[in-house]
């Protein structure tokens, strides 16, 4: 008896004793918890704090994307500066004015040109012209494209052959228009109607094939007729497309115009730049070059005018 007691008391001092440095390790880990949580949470109410600039510079960089508002008059700043920069080189003498006379030379051919009465009659040939065979591709290209977007046997009719006549060099059926059609003017505006439509159809037709079809199912589904899917839905979704292909279009009428007024015509601005090549006038050429450069971005300028105007319901990077 008198000896387990002792062995009693020892082990529960012992126990005791080892019991202490238990409880003193967990309140050495409570604390240590509460301390991290309060670490934890100053840190999470840090990573707020840092988080919001950090969202809002988001915001900012991506706002900072965007290429900005439009600069007045843009379209003419590239022109301006080149002309800019011929007359300076003009000034300075480090052209040779028999190869590229000065601006203030060209702008006096012209005015001889005009009083003449000979510059007035070509440019309005050249109008005629380059408006007739716009005005038959442009009329050919997008009923092509109808019939070939919104109807299979359309498609296999018409893409096919397309796609062979674009592979095919325009320029190269002059010789056989000539010969189908005669050397007068109605061979010259069938090869601008060609130059025109084809860049029309491609771009339409791509437009209207890569409407989504999800589209097509919601018209289903809230029975839509035939024509009210095509001016509600097909419409919409083919004019961008249709904007890019009439753009391409109306550069090439005026492309396809310089090469045609050169061969066998007798009036028109290509006729004048070639008989001045016959001559060695050089800034007759130029005022030629000019005034097809004036009248292809004006009439850029127009179609982008008008696609702006009917695409207003977009929000592109454009706008």
């Amino acid at each position: 008896m008198t000896t387990s007691i002792p062995s009693a008391t020892a082990a529960t001092s012992t126990a005791a004793a080892t019991a202490v440095p238990e409880d003193g390790e967990n309140g050495r880990s409570d604390e240590t918890g509460e301390i991290s949580q309060t670490a934890g949470a100053a840190e999470t109410s840090g990573a707020t704090g840092a988080a919001a600039p950090a969202r809002r510079t988001g915001r900012r960089r991506r706002g900072g994307l965007s290429p900005g508002k439009r600069l007045p008059a843009s379209r003419l700043i590239g022109p301006v500066l080149f002309f800019a920069l011929w007359a300076g080189a003009s000034a300075a003498g480090q052209l040779d004015t028999n190869a590229i006379p000065a601006p203030w030379t060209v702008l006096r051919t012209a005015g001889q040109l005009w009083s003449d009465g000979t510059l007035s009659t070509d440019i309005l040939t050249s109008l005629r012209r380059a408006g007739s065979g716009f005005a038959l591709g442009l009329t050919a290209g997008v009923v092509l494209a109808l019939t070939a977007g919104l109807s299979r046997v359309g498609e296999a009719l018409i893409d096919g052959t397309v796609q062979l006549n674009r592979a095919i060099p325009t320029l190269g059926l002059i010789p056989l228009f000539i010969l189908w059609l005669g050397i007068g003017e109605t061979f010259k505006i069938a090869i601008i109607a060609i130059v025109v439509y084809i860049p029309i159809y491609l771009n339409l037709y791509s437009a209207l094939s890569g409407i989504d079809h999800r589209f097509v199912e919601l018209a289903e589904v809230q029975g839509l007729s035939k024509l009210r899917f095509i001016r509600e839905i097909v419409i919409p979704g083919a004019l961008p497309g249709f904007f890019v292909g009439l753009r391409l279009g109306v550069t090439g009428s005026w492309l396809g115009l310089v090469v045609l007024e050169q061969i066998n015509a007798t009036s028109g601005l290509g006729y004048m730049m070639f008989q001045a090549q016959n001559y060695g006038q050089t800034d007759v050429i130029l005022v030629g070059l000019l005034i097809y450069g004036i009248f292809g971005l004006v009439s850029d300028s127009a179609v982008r005018l008008i696609e702006r105007r009917v695409l207003s319901w977009r929000r592109t990077l454009n706008s």
